[in-house]
């Protein structure tokens, strides 16, 4: 049995921010850039607050079977509410959309390296 990463993409806007709200969200913006998105297994969030209201949290999990994926999924969006609900952050239109990487094509240098372990 062969284990499958799964990447979770969770995106959404935020809804009916307060003043403070957004200067917070301002404040901690360079650390949310998406120069520094990356799939985590606790996830890894970013926004443009200054331009848009708009977020994305990425998150991975590798689970052995297929039938777990809609879990991930859930798992992932449930963490993404979690965030915002914690800070007090109103939300709104969330989707959560889930790529296996075990069945994604290989580029070329994916496939070079597989013939030359394989």
């Amino acid at each position: 049995m062969t284990s499958r990463t799964i990447r979770v993409t969770v995106r959404g806007a935020f809804d009916a921010l307060t003043d403070a709200q957004r200067a917070e969200l301002l404040a901690a913006a360079a650390e949310h850039d998406v120069a520094f998105a990356a799939f985590t297994a606790d996830g890894s969030m970013t926004y443009d607050i200054a331009a848009r209201p708009f977020f994305t949290f990425r998150y991975a999990e590798t689970v052995d079977e297929e039938r777990d994926i809609p879990a991930v999924t859930a798992r992932a969006q449930a963490a993404a509410e979690r965030w915002c609900s914690a800070r007090g952050y109103g939300f709104k239109n969330l989707s959560a959309q889930a790529v296996d990487l075990s069945q994604t094509p290989l580029g070329s240098r994916g496939r070079r390296e597989a013939a030359r372990n394989g």
